[in-house]
Order: structure tokens, then C-alpha cells, then sequence
């Protein structure tokens, strides 16, 4: 495989797309009767065909090829049971009604049970925040509507159009023997990563390993961005949730390891004035109604040993680490997408200088496209919230290999999620 920089100045491999399998070649048991092909009789009437009607020229072939290569999914071959498949096509071209239903019926059944496992949750430890983001198996009669609508079903199934976009094209280099042991290793990795996210719709999506967002309509992306994230001692976490709504003129409320990290030092060398001059309160405690208490009250060389706990909240304002507005999908780590004022991090190559959150390079571009519509603040008071009409969902994901036209982006594995490492080929980007 010849590596090359692409025109983002990726680390990218150039790759070969696999040859077909020959169907005649799977050699799985005999394919029987189940729950699922019936389920796909009664959710399709007998008298359609999904893979032997018109603009479905090549599909049995190209599901063929899927099952015999499961095990790049992760899956066992045998499980699908395609071994007198062929039979049943060659007998189906004759034109037979009769062949060509149970050609369809068994091909049906393949194509559920195959689509079905691969929509399942994988177990790459995100955190599903909201439920309904988690990836359920569609019915059978929603995977056979959705593969019906498309006027090319040789490509519906060559594309896995039930699947995010990168899927495919991640599968397709994993399957190409090209690939040398620890490229498979990744791409291997990264499928499975893949496997979480959606196969359609709208939604926010940020690589942390890219260090940047996109904004997705209908899988096309509208609209992309920096980001910074988390240093690796703070790592921003792979998660899925639903942004509900957005905060204008947010405080900052400091957590107390960052606190001690960051502003204690500052606060022991210049007093009081430092954190007048950037608009930080000390309050009682961390309920919802804290008392603002005198900065003299803080045992501040306490804090910085470690040995007692301070609240500290940034109030809105030119100097605030939130910018104009922070983006909430509430959970427990405390994640959210924000503004920033530092402008001159997303100059740097590797942007990993936050505590967990994700700093925004557009924030208010983002709040546009969320909103359709500009988000100003009313007046100066803080924390002004601003619902969603429907919540939008946000994938925090972790991909280190993405597919870029027909060349794979390698990047830096900033959190060392993948074991091995494949050190020489991987690079931060900008």
C-alpha cells in the first residue's frame, strides 16, 4: 500500500476496492425456513421481488459476497446458512414465479438476519446518554421497505445502505488483502466504532481523534469545523445524546481539578484583583442557590495541595472559557459543546487543551444551523436558555481511520484507544 498526504494534508493509503466473491464458492449449511422470512413474506406481498425486480441486477451477488466475509464484521459466516443460495438464484433466473419467490424469500431472510446483527450496539464503551441513539436491529419489514425504496438495490447492499456511509467504505478496505496486519488491526477497530453511529438523518458529529465537527443532513455533510478537545489526562469521552438546548451568556462553573490546575496558582500570586479582573466568583458550594463569599475566606495554598475544594464560576463576559454560548445534552461526565475566546488554539495542529468539553471554531455557525436562524442573547442577563423545537442528536466518536474518496485518512491516536499502535503512519491534522 503507497501512502500519500491528500489535499488536507492527511496521512492517507491508497487502496484497491476487493474483487466480488464468487457466490458458487460459500460453502455454509443449507439455508431453512425462519421467523425472519416469514415476517419478510407478510411485510412484502408475494407477488414483488426485492432482488429479482428491476434495478436489482446484481443484488443477490453483492449480499452473497457481504455473508461470505462476515468475519470482517466481527461475525460468523456460518450463522447465515448460504449454501444453497446460489441453487435458488440460478434456478430464480430462469423466470419461474414460483423459483423466483423463494429465491427472494431466502435472500430476504439472509439480508434481515445480516442487517439485523450489524445494528446492534457495539460494545466500544460509549455512553448512551439518551436511549433512543442506541443502535436497536430494525424490524424486518423496515429493512425490507427501506432496501425497496432504493431504485439500485445492488448498491443498497454493496454500500450497506442501513449502515453509516463510512461503514462500507471502511469494510471495503478491511476485506482488500492489501492491507498490512496493523493497518487491519485499525480499520478492524474503527468498524466497530463506526457500527454506533446513524445510517441517516440530522445530527452534530465529532471525531475527537480529528479534533473536528460536522454538521450531517441526510448523510451529507453541510458543514464542518475545528474543534479543541480533551488533553489525554482529561480525555473527551465517546458518547451519544440529544443537544436540548443552548445557553446564552453561560457562566463557567470551574471544576474544582481545573480549578486547582489552573486558576489557584494565579490566584495565590495576584489575590483578589486576578480574579476580579477575570470575572471569577468563589461561592459557598455547589448546590443551586450558593452564597458569593469573600475570596479571603479560601485557604488558597489548601486548594492547590489538594487538601480542600473551591467553587469558582466565571461570570459571562469577554473573558469567559464559554464565549457567547455553551450547547447542552445534559449528563453526568458534564460534557457539552461550547464557544471560546481563544481563538489561536485552532491554529495549533493538535488541538487537545480542554478539560472534556468540546471548544467550538464557530460556535454561533453551528447555533444557525441548529436553529435555522441566528442566536443573539437578550440584554445581560446570564445563563439564558434557548429550547430546541426537536432535540438534535450529537456523536462524540473516536475514528482514527476514515475513508477519504478512495484513499484511507490515518489519524493520531491521541488517547491510545487502539492496541496495537500503528505509530509511522499517523498524524495530527489541522
Amino acid at each position: 500500500m503507497s501512502l500519500s498526504r491528500n489535499r488536507n494534508g492527511l496521512c492517507a493509503g491508497r487502496l484497491v476496492r476487493p474483487a466480488l466473491v464468487c457466490a458458487g464458492l460459500l460453502v455454509a449449511p443449507a439455508l431453512a425456513a425462519s421467523p425472519a422470512a416469514a415476517q419478510a413474506s407478510v411485510a412484502r406481498p408475494a407477488a414483488s421481488s426485492l432482488f429479482f425486480r428491476s434495478g436489482a441486477q446484481g443484488a443477490a451477488a453483492e449480499l452473497l459476497r457481504l455473508a461470505a466475509t462476515a468475519q470482517a464484521d466481527g461475525l460468523d459466516p456460518r450463522r447465515y446458512r448460504t449454501r444453497d443460495l446460489p441453487r435458488l438464484v440460478r434456478a430464480a433466473e430462469s423466470g419461474d414465479p414460483q423459483a423466483i419467490a423463494r429465491a427472494d424469500r431466502a435472500l430476504s431472510d439472509l439480508f434481515i438476519r445480516y442487517a439485523q446483527d450489524l445494528r446492534r450496539a457495539p460494545n466500544v464503551g460509549i455512553i448512551y446518554v439518551d436511549g433512543d441513539l442506541r443502535p436497536q436491529a430494525p424490524s424486518a419489514a423496515a429493512l425490507l421497505a427501506a432496501a425497496s425504496a432504493s431504485p439500485n438495490v445492488a448498491a443498497y447492499m454493496r454500500d450497506m445502505g442501513w449502515m453509516h456511509p463510512y461503514y462500507a467504505q471502511l469494510r471495503r478496505q478491511l476485506t482488500d488483502n492489501r492491507l498490512d496486519p496493523a493497518t487491519r488491526r485499525l480499520v478492524q477497530s474503527n468498524l466497530a466504532r463506526v457500527r454506533s453511529l446513524p445510517a441517516g438523518g440530522r445530527y452534530v458529529m465529532v471525531n475527537v481523534a480529528a479534533q473536528r465537527l460536522f454538521m450531517i443532513d441526510n448523510n451529507q455533510t453541510v458543514d464542518m469545523m475545528r474543534v479543541v478537545v480533551g488533553k489525554p489526562v482529561y480525555p473527551t469521552p465517546m458518547m451519544a445524546a440529544n443537544i436540548r438546548y443552548t445557553s446564552l451568556r453561560p457562566y463557567w462553573n470551574v471544576p474544582s481539578d481545573l480549578a486547582a490546575e489552573r486558576i489557584v496558582p494565579n490566584v495565590i500570586k495576584g489575590g483578589a484583583p486576578y480574579l476580579r479582573a477575570k470575572g471569577y466568583q468563589v461561592l459557598s458550594d455547589w448546590s443551586d442557590k450558593p452564597r458569593i463569599v469573600s475570596p479571603a475566606s479560601v485557604d488558597w495554598k489548601a486548594v492547590a495541595a489538594g487538601k480542600k475544594e473551591v467553587r469558582l464560576r466565571q461570570l459571562p463576559g469577554p473573558a469567559n472559557s464559554m464565549g457567547d454560548m455553551k450547547f447542552m445534552f445534559p449528563n453526568a461526565q458534564g460534557i457539552y459543546l461550547h464557544d471560546t475566546p481563544q481563538d489561536e488554539l485552532f491554529g495549533e495542529a493538535a488541538r487537545l487543551f480542554s478539560g472534556g468539553c468540546v471548544r467550538l471554531e464557530a460556535a454561533h455557525r453551528l447555533a444557525a444551523w441548529l436553529y435555522g436562524k441566528p442566536l443573539r442573547a437578550k440584554g445581560a442577563a446570564p445563563e439564558q436558555k434557548v429550547p430546541m423545537a426537536k432535540p438534535v442528536p450529537v456523536y462524540l466518536t473516536y475514528l482514527t481511520a476514515v475513508p477519504s474518496g478512495t484513499e484511507l485518512a490515518i489519524y493520531e491516536d491521541i488517547y491510545k484507544k487502539d492496541a496495537p499502535a500503528v505509530p509511522s503512519r499517523r498524524m495530527a491534522t489541522r
